[in-house]
């Protein structure tokens, strides 16, 4: 009896359509379970990335058995418990760590580059050489802004070979794109220490506010975000701190986030100090706030790969240099031109900086820089160009608000 030439052919695909989902479980079960080393190190990227937000998570709970979740973040706690008492002491830093130095010298010139020894002076050079309006209001008041998110930033370079996006002499702010492997962001530097500080939302309790808005109700010129705050389902108004947090001297936020977690601090002699959640708040604080993980303490790096803080993120964290310079790095995340980091290279951009304290913050939706006036790094969602509306962000006073 002859066969139907279509009966084959059905059966042909049926074959191939077996053996692709033979194969395709196979690398399913290779994935999941096997303990390569690469092939391990992405599995637990992929499911801290997706873990790490109420949203996503579904993208590791639907692939992933719940043993398989349950044992990477497991290693996510033993790698927070091994910062517990990994604490700041600054015990070798420069006894001028947080005061912000005068040049010596009568040429102004000289003391505008003396203020900022991260730029390349060449590259800037040839800008003010094709923008001569650029110092002619004199070299302290030089102010060069292309930070906005539509601008084409400039040619001028720091020392590393990142471009910069503002320099500002009259506040003493510069602005540094930093850029790696799928990501990119904003490293904004900030030189004197004592007008820095946690303010908070005019609402909290009730609401949060816009970075942006915060900064303008302090008279700041530079803000990012501060603390966690309870989010549930994803669409909090941020009015509630997670965390406990201390803004202006005044306490906002009770409830400590616990073992594992940090708390940054700013001392009244204008220095950021690394400490345990829950562990006793020194007199002389002024500003806190909680997340995790430390990422730099006394200028040792304190992350690394095999602490499993892999996740691909947007970032938030704040650090110091032995000059008082304070840094505000925000990594853009979620987006086709910026996937996110993990805080393993937020830790070796602010190390390159000169950053001997460095902490991670509230990242995802809630990472976000601004500058006078604008956001200058992308929030993750799209629709909400100004970021979420927060419990309080870290400001950057203007000269002339610290004055008054």
């Amino acid at each position: 009896m002859r066969r139907k030439a279509g009966s084959g052919r059905l059966r042909r695909v049926i074959i191939i359509l077996l053996c692709i989902l033979a194969a395709l479980e196979a690398v399913w079960f290779l994935f999941v379970y096997s303990n390569v080393a690469p092939i391990a190190h992405l599995r637990s990227v992929a499911i801290q990335t997706a873990m790490s937000t109420m949203h996503n998570q579904w993208l590791a709970t639907s692939f992933f058995p719940k043993s398989v979740i349950d044992d990477v973040m497991g290693s996510v706690e033993t790698a927070r418990t091994r910062q517990i008492r990994v604490n700041t002491t600054w015990q070798d830093a420069p006894a001028e760590a947080t005061k912000t130095v005068e040049p010596q010298t009568n040429d102004a010139e000289e003391a505008f580059y003396a203020r900022f020894p991260l730029l390349e002076r060449s590259s800037f050079d040839r800008w003010c050489g094709s923008h001569p309006e650029a110092t002619a209001d004199g070299w302290e008041n030089v102010l060069i802004d292309e930070s906005a998110l539509d601008a084409q930033g400039t040619d001028i370079l720091t020392v590393y070979g990142d471009s910069v996006l503002a320099v500002d002499a009259v506040e003493g702010v510069l602005l540094i794109r930093v850029s790696g492997g799928g990501w990119r962001g904003v490293l904004a530097m900030a030189e004197d220490p004592a007008r820095v500080s946690v303010c908070a939302s005019r609402n909290l309790g009730g609401s949060g506010q816009y970075a942006g808005k915060i900064a303008e109700d302090h008279g700041g010129v530079l803000a990012m975000t501060a603390s966690g705050f309870e989010d549930e389902d994803g669409v909090s108004n941020g009015g509630t701190i997670c965390g406990y947090a201390m803004c202006e001297g005044a306490v906002c936020g009770f409830m400590p986030l616990g073992y594992g977690y940090k708390r940054v601090e700013l001392h009244e002699d204008d220095r950021l100090y690394i400490a345990d959640s829950g562990s006793p708040v020194p007199a002389d604080c002024t500003d806190a706030v909680e997340f995790a993980p430390a990422l730099i303490v006394d200028g040792e790096i304190v992350v690394d790969d095999t602490s499993i803080w892999t996740a691909i993120n947007p970032r938030t964290c704040i650090g110091q240099c032995a000059d008082g310079t304070i840094c505000m790095l925000s990594i853009e995340g979620r987006q086709l031109t910026s996937l996110g980091t993990t805080v393993v290279e937020c830790a070796e951009v602010l190390s390159r900086y000169g950053c001997l304290q460095a902490m991670n913050l509230d990242g995802g939706t809630s990472s976000i820089l601004w500058y006078r006036g604008k956001c200058v790094t992308r929030c993750s969602n799209s629709l909400l160009p100004e970021g979420r509306t927060l419990p309080n962000a870290w400001v950057y006073r203007s000269k002339e608000k610290t004055a008054e």
